[in-house]
């Protein structure tokens, strides 16, 4: 079982940045890929970026060269930089920890932590 909470969400200008934070708590972190994704309010929720195990990342075309995403094992902890920030990236974050197994996927969501970007 793993438990996930976000931070750093808030209100910034355009061009602004803000670096969120997803600490998770319970066993095992290192081996979760771990991903944020976002929802804004009438869409569906969509991949921003994912964090693999071994450290190999992906991301969302809408964010490549703005956005980057982290971890820290020793920390429990991944983050996402975002620079360069557009009225478009409004929406709420959220943070997935995900593992497959040769017997079952288990998905783990955080709350989500709110991003506005508006002058």
């Amino acid at each position: 079982q793993v438990q996930l909470v976000e931070s750093g969400g808030g209100l910034v200008q355009p061009g602004g940045s803000l670096r969120l934070s997803c600490a998770a708590s319970g066993s095992s972190f290192s081996i979760y890929g771990m991903g944020w994704y976002r929802q804004a309010p009438g869409k569906q929720r969509e991949l921003v970026a994912t964090i693999t195990n071994g450290g190999s990342t992906n991301y969302a075309d809408s964010v490549k060269g703005r956005f980057t995403i982290s971890r820290d094992n020793a920390k429990n902890t991944v983050y996402l930089q975002m620079n360069s920030l557009k009225p478009e990236d409004t929406a709420v974050y959220y943070c997935n920890a995900r593992l497959i197994t040769s017997s079952r996927e288990y998905n783990y969501w955080g709350q989500g932590t709110q991003v506005t970007v508006s002058s």
